[in-house]
């Protein structure tokens, strides 16, 4: 299993060629380093939550058009692509499988963010090896301890590096892919990632540095 990286949390995971996309939001998008061709043969959008960091519906519709793939989310989401009669699959909390990936959706509660209602967010366990928890640190994660891989946001206006660091020292992953970036400059995210480094070599945990746009590691 393959997952690439498309800056912040847009991610995509490639099986023997079948591609999902994960939160193809704003901030992926933003400078143009990121466009909506780069998606044309993924074979499903999965949509976790709706702020715009993660979903934009402009975005959405781009890919869509050259793609002519399936939309996954939650009810949220599923108002407004509703009223945009865009179709979907809702998948809140339930596992499917989807070509050779199997999916566990689940319920996770956002971090709290100041002066903003928490949105309906949906996080996932992907083929028994990945956790997704997008923005989520809550305690209930803790049930995949020792997961092979954790998908963790590594800097965000909901959370500081000890709160973080302080989550994945307590699931204690093999192995963690950062997300959740897209707010810094380059010199910034190569710094803290170091930091990153040092914190997690020291208890057995492998932090990978992926940030550039297309960058991919193996699971």
């Amino acid at each position: 299993m393959k997952i690439s990286k498309y800056l912040h949390s847009c991610l995509v995971f490639d099986m023997v060629g079948f591609k999902i996309l994960f939160d193809p939001g704003k901030f992926s998008f933003a400078e143009g380093l990121v466009t909506p061709q780069m998606f044309a043969d993924v074979k499903a959008v999965i949509i976790t939550h709706i702020h715009p960091d993660h979903y934009d519906i402009d975005i959405l519709k781009s890919i869509l058009e050259i793609s002519n793939a399936q939309v996954i989310t939650n009810s949220q989401i599923g108002q407004v692509l509703d009223q945009e009669n865009i179709k979907y699959t809702l998948l809140e909390n339930s596992t499917v499988k989807l070509g050779p990936f199997k999916l566990k959706a689940f319920p996770v509660a956002h971090e709290p963010i100041m002066d903003n209602p928490l949105p309906q967010m949906t996080g996932f366990v992907i083929n028994d090896k990945v956790l997704h928890p997008v923005d989520s640190m809550e305690d209930k994660l803790l049930e995949y301890k020792n997961i092979e891989l954790l998908l963790m946001v590594s800097m965000a206006p909901f959370a500081n590096e000890p709160r973080i660091a302080a989550f994945a020292d307590k699931l204690q992953p093999k192995q963690i892919l950062p997300v959740h970036d897209g707010y810094a400059k380059e010199f910034f995210i190569k710094q803290r990632y170091a930091a990153y480094v040092k914190h997690f070599d020291a208890r057995g945990i492998k932090f990978h540095e992926v940030y550039k746009v297309g960058d991919s590691i193996n699971v």
